[in-house]
């Protein structure tokens, strides 16, 4: 489904200027047929559209009228479309179905604005996960959310923005942590296994009911778990009540970014794909968050592709070509820390952070090619 071109990928782009003859959402439809949208048979398919639907307080995630336009085009085409997301691992406003679906209904991501329905994709607790064989350097199975895997088709819609751990958050990021069940995002963000705050525990025992191997034991009105009998799957961090089962961080960035790869292909092989990334907006830190900040860079355009790896190295080739936004946090690193030659917008926005791994590793196993050819429309 990949065309290429001397090894490049075909990644097709426009900008946001419109005219009186068209707006933004025909032209979002004009891209994506140019780019090959009507390839894929969606005859009677389930079609996924892996979209983030913004944390509650968030305003940088994308308009739902953009989401309509790919449910729409969808159906046009006789397929029957879905919204998704996964639960959170963190605690906030999607870490289960009723919030999530909460969430995603007060952001404007309902059926009667978008078309079609929201299918939180790891269930009620974030535990219906395909497990899915990949036998990756780092990833063995990826648990992914089960209603995506279960999807015919599947549709990346990427708000393309600055990410605090992974450098940007573009359209690995979106299917690799975006796909995976909490278990899943657990396994991708840290190397450890999950821990008891003991302040927030009651003791109530729903953690130790939830595990096959018994890990954990309650003690004197309190839990805490046996990482010698723990496997790491995550399910305990959905069952507490009070949310006192923790994720321990300690993964590497390049760690988080090979898994998150591994978990990216898990979603895509084996069905056909599309990817598009909306570079607007552009905050510094990922739509979880609760906030948004200044933008970094002024608004680029609109990028699709079916190769998710050329996508995301085009989004950033685009950004880094823009001027800094003044007040941004990249704008303040860049007085702060100074103006390196070439500098790389996302790494300047979060030095401790990386993103070309992440990529690498994805061209690495098959997804695609960071070589490209740019078409403007």
């Amino acid at each position: 489904m990949k065309e290429k071109n001397m090894g490049q990928s075909k990644v097709y782009f426009t900008t946001f200027k419109t005219s009186m003859y068209e707006n933004l959402l025909q032209k979002l439809h004009r891209l994506m047929k140019a780019a090959g949208f009507e390839e894929i048979d969606f005859t009677d398919k389930y079609a996924a559209i892996k979209i983030h639907f913004g944390e509650y307080g968030n305003l940088a995630f994308l308009r739902p009228n953009y989401a309509k336009v790919v449910a729409d085009y969808v159906k046009e085409l006789g397929g029957k479309p879905f919204l998704t997301d996964c639960n959170t691992l963190y605690v906030g406003s999607r870490k289960n179905a009723l919030d999530h679906l909460d969430t995603a209904y007060v952001n404007g991501f309902s059926p009667l604005q978008t078309g079609c329905h929201v299918i939180i994709g790891d269930g009620l607790k974030g535990t219906d996960e395909a497990i899915v064989p990949i036998n990756g350097e780092y990833v063995k199975e990826a648990k992914i959310g089960q209603a995506i895997m279960d999807a015919d088709v599947f549709i990346s819609l990427t708000h393309f923005k600055g990410h605090e751990m992974a450098g940007f958050g573009g359209t690995l990021k979106n299917i690799g942590m975006g796909c995976g069940s909490r278990a899943g995002k657990m396994e991708q963000h840290n190397d450890g296994k999950p821990k008891v705050n003991q302040e927030a525990c009651v003791g109530c025992g729903a953690c130790y009911k939830i595990c096959a191997h018994a890990a954990p034991i309650i003690s004197e009105g309190k839990a805490f778990i046996d990482h010698d009998k723990c496997v790491g799957c995550g399910r305990c961090l959905a069952a507490c009540p009070k949310d006192a089962v923790e994720a321990q961080g300690g993964s590497s960035v390049k760690m988080l970014n090979y898994k998150m790869a591994e978990y990216s292909y898990a979603v895509c092989k084996d069905r056909p794909c599309f990817h598009i990334s909306l570079i607007c907006d552009v905050s510094p830190n990922c739509d979880c968050h609760s906030e948004n900040d200044i933008p970094i860079i002024p608004n680029v355009g609109m990028l699709a592709s079916f190769d998710p790896v050329a996508l995301d190295q085009a989004c950033a080739d685009l950004s880094n070509r823009m001027p800094v936004m003044n007040g941004s946090i990249l704008d303040e690193n860049i007085k702060e820390l100074g103006n390196e030659e070439h500098h790389d917008h996302f790494h300047m926005t979060h030095p401790d952070t990386e993103w070309e791994s992440c990529l690498n590793h994805a061209q690495k196993l098959g997804m695609g090619t960071r070589e490209y050819e740019l078409i403007t429309i």
